[in-house]
């Protein structure tokens, strides 16, 4: 994938029934389905039953099973609930006859109340001081480890610009947070709001996990360390453009039992505050 058309058709789901969809899988570098790619194609499942222009407001998941790239995943959609205010659809993902995920998301009609957020940190680098991933590669080429290296190689229809880019050879544990701008390739300017959330959704699980293995980077790092999204949640706030970069600020405030829990939110440039993130994922430390 190359650019957001090519991110919009991995994501916009084949109707099977009126409530059973399928979809495709492209590979980000990893051995097994991107789970990104399984919340935003169950988010688009879940928008297809929508018919009352509600908003998707919050998700919450759970990853059951590693999906398998080279199977279709077919997304059933439970119609929970459609009350006064909320509608509530509830999404499962199968493999072979296996649920390998599960998903709750709300959608919300649009209402006038108070508001406020968080600032955010204006004190940052901007896109135009950073590397971007492709440039790293570019410039460090095989003095990047192996698995990292491969990783990034593979086309995206995203740009990553790391604020704090870890050496991996500098054996110390860092602060556990971690601050990434990133931008889709190509236009952009015809996106619906469900297309966008799908897409921000897609890009949310990119990064996440960093900033729990930042605290223990003087001994963990990502080729001596297993590592898969457990749960992922979700909330969407304020209608956005991808016209610009976005920041996504990351903090990890716990690793235990061999697990991370990070948080994040997400800005537009102008430092309106469009979604919140957090997730829990299996970091095992791996026999050398």
């Amino acid at each position: 994938m190359t650019s957001v058309d090519d991110l919009l058709h991995l994501l916009n789901l084949e109707s099977i029934t009126e409530n059973q969809f399928q979809g495709y899988n492209k590979t980000v570098g990893s051995p097994n389905v991107f789970g990104g790619q399984v919340l935003a194609q169950a988010i688009n499942a879940a928008s297809q039953t929508i018919t009352n222009n509600r908003v998707l407001h919050s998700m919450h998941a759970y990853f059951l099973e590693a999906g398998n790239l080279e199977l279709p995943i077919i997304y059933n959609v439970a119609l929970v609930r459609d009350g006064g205010s909320f509608s509530v659809r509830r999404v499962t993902a199968d493999q072979n006859g296996k649920t390998i995920f599960i998903l709750s998301a709300s959608f919300h009609k649009k209402e006038d109340g108070y508001n406020h957020q968080i600032d955010i940190n204006t004190k940052v680098k901007q896109p135009e001081e950073l590397m971007s991933w492709t440039d790293m590669l570019g410039q460090f080429g095989d003095a990047i480890p192996k698995k990292t290296k491969g990783f990034i190689e593979i086309e995206r229809p995203i740009e990553f610009k790391p604020v704090e880019v870890v050496n991996p050879f500098n054996k110390e544990d860092l602060p556990p947070f971690t601050n990434v701008w990133f931008k889709l390739k190509g236009d952009t300017s015809n996106l619906n709001l469900a297309s966008k959330q799908q897409i921000l959704t897609y890009v949310s699980d990119y990064n996440i996990l960093a900033a729990a293995m930042n605290r223990h980077a003087s001994k963990a790092h990502w080729g001596n360390t297993q590592t898969a999204s457990l749960d992922h949640s979700m909330w969407y706030f304020r209608d956005f453009d991808f016209d610009d970069w976005l920041l996504y600020s990351i903090e990890s405030p716990n690793t235990s039992n061999a697990r991370g829990f990070a948080k994040g939110n997400i800005f537009t440039r102008d430092g309106k505050l469009v979604a919140s993130v957090a997730q829990e994922g299996l970091m095992r430390p791996l026999n050398s």
